[in-house]
């Protein structure tokens, strides 16, 4: 993505942590959290290899539109699980905002000088409407989120939702980043 080389590498570091947390998540004992947790993961390590910036590395001319494809099958693959839980609509317009971001930097004709275009304006708007309101909403969500053990084992690393809620807004916010640098 476009921007300062050091941002970059925060928001790579952010969104490499991020799927690696959600990766621990996949130990959950629930399989609705395991499988939420894979997407996630899928999401937060494309998007940290999304985010380096392209003053340290430009990737080869193939690799937006290889992007474009690997984030439509998962975003296939999220249409088919949402008939089973909504959340999968998030992913489901997480991976069509990642196929935009590498369909606008595929067609870049100034992507390998930290310059771009920032795509249709229409649908970049739109995107960063969904993603500013999903922002928002989780960080009011994660607020009064209190642990509850009630005498039992406590929660693991896959089952704390304060933990998960954190996650999908960092996620969220590296989003946002990459949407606005564009």
């Amino acid at each position: 993505m476009h921007g300062p080389a050091s941002s970059g590498w925060l928001l790579v570091a952010l969104c490499a942590a991020t799927g690696a947390y959600c990766l621990l998540r996949m130990r959950s004992s629930v399989e609705e959290q395991r499988r939420a947790a894979g997407g996630e993961a899928f999401m937060g390590f494309g998007m940290a290899a999304m985010a380096v910036p392209a003053a340290v590395f430009t990737p080869p001319g193939w690799a937006w539109p290889g992007y474009a494809v690997v984030f439509g099958a998962a975003g296939l693959r999220a249409l088919w699980a949402a008939r089973s839980g909504r959340h999968h609509l998030h992913h489901l317009v997480g991976t069509a905002a990642m196929v935009h971001m590498a369909v606008v930097m595929a067609g870049s004709p100034a992507r390998a000088h930290g310059h771009g275009s920032s795509g249709t304006p229409l649908l970049t708007g739109a995107l960063l409407l969904y993603f500013t309101g999903y922002v928002l909403l989780t960080g009011v969500r994660l607020i009064p989120v209190v642990a509850v053990t009630g005498g039992g084992p406590a929660a693991g690393w896959g089952d704390r939702p304060e933990l998960t809620r954190a996650c999908r807004l960092s996620m969220g916010i590296a989003m946002l980043t990459m949407l606005l640098t564009m």
